[in-house]
């Protein structure tokens, strides 16, 4: 749809180029705040690694939404945009020294913690400053979701977190341990799921641990159950906010949260996904022996979805009417894998038309590179744009 597009102060910017509708934006913050106010001990930091443009970030800090980080580099975005320390947990299987020490310096609200040796070190660093971190386990579930391997997490065969088996290990070991307090066990299963079932699948799990857990009189404050949903990359206008009213609602009713806990949520690519659009200009028109390419001057560089695990993403010219015909859209990167699409229609393509793609506001301006020296693509919200 070209009318949603500021056209003309889009010619004025030089391509390639990030563009953030922010009243998508605001619409999807608005949507989760009144979804979870109908559960009051449901909270959602968001997952800085989705998008972390400061200016969209400072909007969903201004929505109240914590923070999930997964580097030092993250919490200091998170902190410069305003975000609480309080409102942030940190999470990764590989956590530094600095970074976790910074994570103590500003007090945030809880590591999300993957093996024992990661805890030792939390907890040297934690006497060290003479304080005391609040940690969740990660457990791994090993719960299936439906989605693409490259971004499943929660299968026994991932790197990610505690096996199901150890968690009551760790906990002993951590109650043993004066500068840490285990306050929470935490879990994700992927990302870009659209099948409810699989977040039903993980609450089932959760309920069969807590009873463990409790059986064991061990009381867990925090239950963090991840993020992971997905949003509609084949229709990105028909819906432009994901379905966090299904989502909730299956927590709500197949989670056996206890009335003293609180419910976490790291969403992301939910948050901003659809905010954000890739705009690129043509730069060539080839000929093929049986196909023609649409040559861009973005490439995987600037967006590396499509050749890292085959995303797809909806391209529309925003400055043609002529008829639709069929295309290779193709970056300029010398790799054969710099393709953003095969045999796609788009009205008639000449050299200097601008081409959106769309859905790109999670995992597109934060994964860019400068490989083959190029510069990173520049981000601007609508409201820049007036």
């Amino acid at each position: 749809m070209k009318g949603i597009f500021p056209i003309e102060k889009f010619r004025e910017l030089r391509t390639p180029f990030y563009y953030y509708d922010t009243k998508v934006l605001r619409d999807t913050l608005a949507c989760i705040k009144k979804e979870i106010g109908r559960y009051p001990n449901y909270n959602v930091h968001y997952a800085v690694k989705a998008n972390a443009n400061p200016k969209v970030l400072t909007i969903i800090r201004e929505s109240g939404l914590g923070a999930d980080c997964v580097s030092g580099g993250e919490i200091r975005a998170a902190i410069k945009a305003g975000v609480a320390a309080n409102q942030i947990v940190f999470a990764g299987v590989g956590k530094a020294d600095w970074e976790i020490n910074l994570g103590l310096e500003y007090n945030i609200f809880c590591f999300n913690v993957e093996s024992i040796p990661e805890l030792e070190v939390i907890n040297e660093l934690a006497a060290a400053q003479g304080k005391v971190a609040k940690v969740a386990f990660r457990i791994n579930p090993n719960v299936g979701a439906h989605t693409h391997a490259n971004i499943t997490t929660g299968l026994a065969e991932n790197k990610f977190g505690i096996s199901m088996q150890d968690m009551e290990t760790v906990i002993d070991v951590a109650l043993t341990m004066k500068h840490v307090k285990f306050i929470g066990l935490h879990f994700h299963i992927g990302s870009q799921i659209l099948d409810m079932g699989d977040f039903v699948a993980l609450c089932n799990r959760v309920n069969e641990l807590q009873d463990r857990l409790e059986a064991r009189h061990i009381l867990v404050e925090h239950i963090n159950v991840g993020g992971g949903l997905g949003i509609d990359y084949d229709h990105p206008n028909r819906q432009p906010i994901p379905d966090f009213k299904s989502y909730f609602s299956a927590y709500a009713t197949h989670l056996k949260l206890r009335p003293h806990q609180t419910l976490h949520f790291e969403l992301g690519r939910a948050v901003t996904g659809q905010c954000g659009t890739l705009i690129s200009k043509v730069l060539y028109v080839k000929k093929g022996a049986n196909k023609q390419f649409a040559i861009l001057d973005a490439g995987m560089t600037d967006l590396i979805r499509p050749a890292l695990y085959q995303a797809h993403h909806k391209m529309e010219n925003i400055t043609s009417d002529e008829a639709m015909q069929t295309y290779d859209v193709v970056g300029p990167i010398c790799e054969s894998s710099d393709v953003f699409g095969k045999a796609v229609d788009l009205n008639g393509v000449k050299r200097g038309d601008l081409i959106a793609l769309r859905s790109a506001g999670a995992y597109g301006e934060i994964m860019a590179s400068s490989y083959n020296c190029r510069e990173l693509p520049k981000g601007y919200t609508s409201e820049e744009l007036v």
